[in-house]
């Protein structure tokens, strides 16, 4: 009975390893690749390495792309392709929203100027006991 339940057991982790892991991480592999494949000619897409560009020209295991206004071309692989559209991440959006919450603040906000001929206020000293 003993070595039945560890076989058991055995079998129920591996279960779960493959439920857990496995699994989706082929599915994320499959979905990646089925939007490789489906890369065309106009689709703006951002590499692994961070770079944004609009595709121009697609080849069975390559694709060129313009990366600005000045007409820069790049061949890239496809699988350097991380997603399709402009990837951006969530710090800097939330960055940009706390940039502009200040600026809002500032606007509503009124803060009095000190007079130019007025000395600044010298800065109080702690006192050490």
């Amino acid at each position: 009975m003993e070595g039945a339940s560890s076989i058991i057991m055995l079998v129920v982790l591996f279960a779960v390893f493959y439920f857990m892991l496995i699994r989706p991480e082929n599915k994320r592999k499959k979905q990646a690749q089925a939007m490789r494949d489906s890369l065309k000619k106009g689709d703006t897409i951002t590499t692994i390495g961070g770079i944004v560009g609009k595709i121009v020209t697609v080849k069975p295991d390559t694709i060129v792309i313009e990366t600005s206004d000045d007409r820069v071309r790049m061949e890239l692989t496809k699988w350097a392709v991380s997603t399709t559209g402009v990837q951006s991440s969530d710090t800097q959006t939330s960055k940009k929203k706390d940039e502009e919450k200040k600026d809002e603040v500032k606007e509503t906000e009124e803060i009095p100027e000190k007079p130019a001929d007025e000395p600044a206020a010298p800065a109080e000293e702690e006192k050490k006991d």
